[in-house]
């Protein structure tokens, strides 16, 4: 009778690994469940801290704090969801940062567009992927468009998240005669530094989930100083929706005005995203042949159906998220790992009465630490070539200094043009590149 029992455990385990080799080729990509399991996990440690950072910025745009840790979630558990199902990818899809950003301080603080309104261009610029991806023309503008234009983006928008992180932390502020000052240090300020240490040495000594630790650790220290409440509870349903599902405003981002916006938004994710993926497929040993061909064109449709779901949730755009490397990094190869990161996001809903108490000095070195991620793609720039060093420079000092991530680019296109007019090499500048500049002009006068 044991023996019978025992036989039946084994033939459906037998089954479950069965099927799951079947959806998921793991031992064909020379993988292991085990090895899944543990790449989702690390991917999940080290991205988790945008439950915390993504609500921090958005509500600042005036949506509801609560629904966005909800809404943040449930986007990166069903756009992560769709990656592994569909396209068989260890990525995590995630509210991207940056574009977040842009949402909230250029969109919406910077021009006075309404975050309904903003969640159209969100939208629109999904839709316009949508068609290019379809078409296949999304590879090709990609192609099209010079890299130092869109390495100098990365470096930019890198260092204009920086300098919020330190605005949010009281690092940087406001001084009418310099422009900005060194802020008082006062006890978040304090914690908001020591939350950006713990995250370095992190870093520095490869410990997974740094960001994570240390939004934690400073929290509950500010709930010793008293500027942190003690949570109610641990454990609880999470925060409805309501206020921001579909509270999205399509007719409303129809505006010439906001041409350049719509534009920005297709521009950071399509590069961001199709660079990112190309490198991991060729990481992964996937680039060449049939399959990697076919999962990067999967992807993509990931990627740009998770920006509509995202929209229509009330989120900023949900692109392929770096942290993914981490998992691929620890030997993720399928979709198993993906699947296993987005049932951790969906478990993290349970827990939204911690998320909800975070500070915004505890989360801002997260943005500190991200611009320096990215400000380090800075290094992949010839500067000693002035006609590439010029409207790489304009490119990654006017994102800050503007405030606006879509006026660097802007700058960066008409600088670029410039540049190579004069350097005789007019003929480098193809034919999407003239539009694009022109469009950049549009941008610039409206």
């Amino acid at each position: 009778m044991e023996d019978c029992k025992v036989e039946k455990i084994v033939t459906k385990r037998n089954i479950s690994l069965d099927i799951l080799e079947k959806v998921f080729k793991i031992e064909e990509r020379g993988s292991s469940i085990k090895t899944e399991v543990l790449g989702g996990l690390t991917t999940f440690l080290t991205m988790a801290y945008i439950v915390f950072v993504n609500p921090a910025i958005l509500s600042a745009a005036g949506m509801d704090k609560g629904a966005l840790i909800t809404v943040t979630c449930l986007a990166t558990a069903i756009g992560t969801g769709i990656a592994a199902l569909w396209a068989n990818a260890p990525f995590a899809l995630a509210p991207g940062m940056g574009l977040n950003a842009f949402f909230t301080y250029t969109l919406v603080l910077g021009q006075g567009v309404s975050w309904e309104d903003a969640l159209g261009v969100v939208f629109i610029s999904g839709l316009f992927f949508l068609i290019m991806t379809l078409g296949g023309i999304r590879e090709k503008i990609a192609n099209a468009i010079p890299s130092v234009v869109s390495t100098a983006a990365t470096s930019g928008i890198g260092l204009f998240i920086a300098f919020i992180g330190l605005k949010n932390m009281g690092i940087i502020v406001a001084n009418e005669a310099t422009f900005v000052g060194l802020g008082d240090f006062s006890i978040p300020t304090v914690l908001g530094i020591l939350g950006l240490a713990i995250m370095a040495i992190c870093e520095i000594k490869k410990v997974r989930g740094g960001i994570l630790i240390s939004i934690a650790a400073t929290t509950v220290i500010g709930m010793f100083f008293g500027i942190v409440d003690i949570p109610k509870a641990i454990i609880s349903m999470p925060p409805s929706i309501s206020p921001i599902f579909m509270k999205i405003n399509i007719l409303g981002a129809l505006k010439i005005s906001l041409i350049g916006s719509i534009f920005s938004f297709m521009f950071i994710d399509l590069f961001d995203s199709l660079g990112f993926m190309m490198a991991c497929y060729k990481n992964m040993g996937l680039v060449q042949g049939d399959e990697g061909a076919k999962g990067l064109k999967r992807m993509l449709q990931v990627d740009v159906s998770s920006t509509l779901i995202g929209a229509v949730l009330g989120t900023s755009t949900v692109t392929s998220f770096a942290e993914s490397a981490a998992g691929i990094s620890a030997g993720a190869r399928t979709g198993l790992a993906s699947l296993v990161t987005s049932g951790l996001f969906l478990l993290a809903l349970l827990f939204t009465p911690l998320v909800g108490i975070v500070p915004g000095y505890a989360s801002a070195p997260a943005l500190v630490l991200v611009g320096v991620f990215m400000f380090k793609s800075i290094g992949n720039i010839d500067f000693t070539d002035m006609k590439l060093a010029i409207p790489a420079f304009i490119t990654i000092v006017m994102m800050p200094l503007t405030y606006s991530i879509s006026i660097g680019l802007s700058f960066g296109f008409v600088a670029y043009i410039i540049t190579h007019i004069a350097a005789g090499e007019i003929k480098k500048i193809n034919v999407a590149l003239w539009i694009i500049g022109g469009l950049s002009i549009l941008n610039l006068i409206v």
